[in-house]
Parts: structure tokens; sequence; C-alpha cells
């Protein structure tokens, strides 16, 4: 079996002043369809940019991101919008809804822009919703939702295209632990039922476990990998 997603030799450099800072040195990762991998590290470790450059939204300084075939630095700024929307969902930390729309609207927002009419946008939404336990949500702001709804319509979002792979940077990182059991028992389930592919970034070892793999990062590399025994559900 290939990888969905192969990272080689990932560097990532900044130049802050007149120092260059190294932030990744060298990363190559494999990560095989259906695998649920969790990437674990201290803050400032570079997890979190590798995320973001595995997913299409920042850019290495060298190295490769191979997504289902696709070499992500032979694609233009201008199609990578639209790759992304195909094979990408993204679950942010602090949520990234927009705060004047309704959790239906949040979470239907990337039909929007594949031109999916408005009343298939919203029976997939409502559909989806309904799932992540938010049926009698549908029509509220995230200022009217706790924490772990806001959550809930993030992942709503990253997952209504139905992308090949989800990425999520420290998806529990705000919520109490009771909150961040339910959302961590509700993002697994949910990617096993679609038969996606998932690539968590953790501080958190208890979080981690839920994955089939833990891949370790210090400083920039990675010093170790290794398979989760009974993983999480």
């Amino acid at each position: 079996m290939k990888p969905i997603l192969q990272a080689a030799d990932v560097l990532k450099k900044y130049r802050l002043g007149s120092q260059v800072v190294s932030v990744l040195n060298g990363i190559t990762l494999g990560v095989f369809p259906g695998e649920i991998v969790a990437i674990l590290g201290t803050s400032g470790c570079g997890k979190t940019t590798f995320l973001n450059i595995a997913a299409g939204l920042e850019r290495p300084t060298g190295g490769d991101i191979v997504i289902n075939g696709h070499n992500l630095n032979k694609i233009s700024e201008q199609n990578m919008a639209a790759f992304r929307r195909r094979y990408i969902g993204f679950v942010f930390q602090l949520y990234n809804l927009i705060p004047s729309l309704t959790a239906l609207e949040n979470a239907t927002l990337p039909l929007v822009f594949e031109g999916i009419p408005p009343a298939q946008r919203e029976k997939r939404g409502r559909v989806l919703l309904q799932k992540m336990g938010l049926g009698d949500r549908l029509g509220h702001k995230p200022n009217e939702l706790s924490g772990g709804q806001r959550q809930r319509v993030s992942l709503a979002r990253a997952m209504i295209n139905n992308p090949r792979i989800i990425f999520a940077d420290e998806p529990t990182g705000n919520l109490d632990s009771r909150t961040t059991e339910e959302i961590l028992r509700l993002l697994i389930s949910s990617v096993r039922e679609m038969k996606q592919t998932l690539l968590l970034v953790t501080h958190d070892l208890d979080v981690a476990a839920y994955g089939d793999r833990i891949v370790e990062m210090v400083d920039g590399s990675i010093v170790r990998e290794r398979t989760v025994s009974v993983p999480l559900k």
C-alpha cells in the first residue's frame, strides 16, 4: 500500500532580522490511507508548522509533500485552494468560525465555494450537524455555543466535503477533560466511518493515544515513532 501523504526531507527556515531560524530539519514521514497518526511534541517543536506545510497552508523551504500522488510544490497558489477543498479538511484549535454565520452556515461554507446549490448544502449540513449532536443548534451563532459545540461545528466544516485527509491542530487544546474525550471519540468515529485519514497534532500523550501511530517531534526533527497497540476509541 502506498502512502496517501508522503513528506520527504521537509525543511522550514525563517529569517528573523539577520538570523535564520530552522523550524523543521528534514522531516520524512509516510501516512497511509485510513491511518490515524498523532504528532506529539511540546510547544515550539515545529509540529504545527509541519501540519500547515503538509496541508498546503505554508510552503516548505525545501523538500516535498505528496498527497495522493500530487506534489504540492508543483501546484500553483491559484490552484492550491481548489486542491485543498478536494483533498483536505482542517480542524483548528481556536475553531476559526465566522461570528456572523450560524452553525449551519459555518459548517456548509466549503460547499459554497464548490458551487453546491443552497438546498443541497442545507440538507448535507443538517445531516452532519445532527450526527455531531447539534440538531437543535443549527441556527445558533458561535457566541451562542459552548467551546465543545463550536469545535463540533468545526469538525463538521472539515468533513462536509468528505476530504481524503483530515488535519487537526490541537483540536481539544481549549476544552476541559470531559469535552476533550467527547470530541476525540466523535472525531475518531467519524474518520473511521468515512474511511478518511487523520493527522493530529497534540502536546498531550493521552490525546495522542487515540491514534494508530504516535510520531514524536523534538526541535524540528522526528525522534521516535511507535505503533499504539490498542488505540483508544
